[in-house]
């Protein structure tokens, strides 16, 4: 990029989960076509989905909008979106679009973009969180603010969903909480600010490029943080855990990440699983004892039939418990992985 940029505020990453389209739609629609900087959105979408949020974005702002590409080149006044089921992270001179691990349940997820950013532009990157549920993005705002740059959050009020603005605004001290719509203003305020700390903050044992490579599992380097007793709930692998500004993450070695709430909605869905799988193996069990049970008193062996009997009783009543239990299960805690992309 330009020289005569270093020392302003001129990336921009944006982060938004669920009622994230019309959020980054509405922020983008009041940006100047000359901004003098450069947009990089996550917006959280299932893997197996398209997206059509870049030419949704073209169409309500005056900046070019489009899906991201490996190792293009970073130019001031685009857009750059995340693609389906692909990590974006931003580099000094060039994007990248890796296929790495997942974190916080997603791929794309916000933070990986949030800390590369701010591990490379420093105090020059302003992030945003926008709509969505659980707390993607927290952590790498945090990040941001360490390294000098500017945390701006949406309104939770004007939010279709207000958990990400909320974990935000509780664990980053940001500088705005604005309606999507005033954030505008606020990112072009923020391009205006001559940069007084640029200094970037410092590599960890392990780079973030490190963590959602995907041959990360093959790196001897030690893993970074303690042992934390918990397991990963995508692979079963041990947790280790560390701190970011306020907030626990956890990694495992495979480069698996969760903050507390997406650890929390993973463990959930490992709970919901295995409750599934018994209620299954519960009802294929009943089944069976009513068949031997049937096949006995027509042959007029009835203790032996009252004896499945029993057995298919106890399994129904069983699996009426764990469907309870399924009933139950608080429905924050499930990852939000429906996104409004069309």
């Amino acid at each position: 990029m330009p020289e005569d940029e270093l020392s302003r505020r001129d990336i921009v990453v944006i982060g938004a989960s669920a009622g994230g389209v019309e959020a980054v739609g509405t922020l983008v629609s009041r940006l100047p076509p000359d901004l003098p900087a450069t947009l990089f959105v996550v917006l959280h979408i299932p893997a197996s989905g398209t997206s059509a949020l870049p030419a949704i974005l073209t169409r309500r702002g005056e900046l070019p909008a489009a899906h991201a590409v490996d190792e293009e080149p970073i130019r001031t006044g685009r857009i750059y979106v995340a693609p389906p089921d692909h990590h974006l992270l931003v580099q000094r001179d060039v994007v990248r679009v890796i296929r790495g691990p997942r974190e916080n349940g997603y791929r794309p997820a916000i933070d990986p973009l949030f800390r590369s950013a701010a591990r490379a532009f420093g105090a020059r990157v302003t992030g945003v969180v926008l709509s969505g549920v659980l707390d993607d993005g927290t952590a790498g705002l945090a990040v941001i603010k360490s390294s000098g740059g500017r945390a701006l959050v949406q309104d939770p009020d004007d939010a279709l969903y207000s958990g990400m603005p909320f974990s935000a605004i509780e664990f980053v001290d940001v500088d705005a909480i604005l309606p999507a719509g005033e954030l505008a203003g606020a990112i072009v305020a923020a391009t205006r600010e001559a940069v007084v700390s640029p200094a970037p903050v410092p590599e960890p044992a392990l780079a973030e490029n490190d963590f959602v490579q995907i041959d990360r599992g093959a790196s001897h380097a030690p893993q970074p943080g303690e042992s934390s007793g918990f397991t990963c709930p995508e692979c079963g692998g041990g947790l280790w855990e560390t701190t970011e500004g306020r907030l626990p993450r956890f990694r495992c070695r495979t480069g698996h990440g969760y903050s507390i709430d997406t650890l929390l909605a993973g463990q959930s869905n490992v709970v919901e699983g295995g409750l599934w799988a018994a209620l299954r193996a519960l009802e294929e069990r009943a089944a069976l004892a009513r068949r031997m049970a049937e096949r006995f008193r027509s042959r007029g062996r009835r203790t032996v039939a009252a004896r499945f009997e029993r057995q298919a009783d106890a399994a129904v009543e069983q699996g009426i418990a764990i469907r309870r239990a399924l009933d139950e299960m608080a429905p924050e805690l499930l990852p939000d992985l429906t996104a409004d992309v069309s």
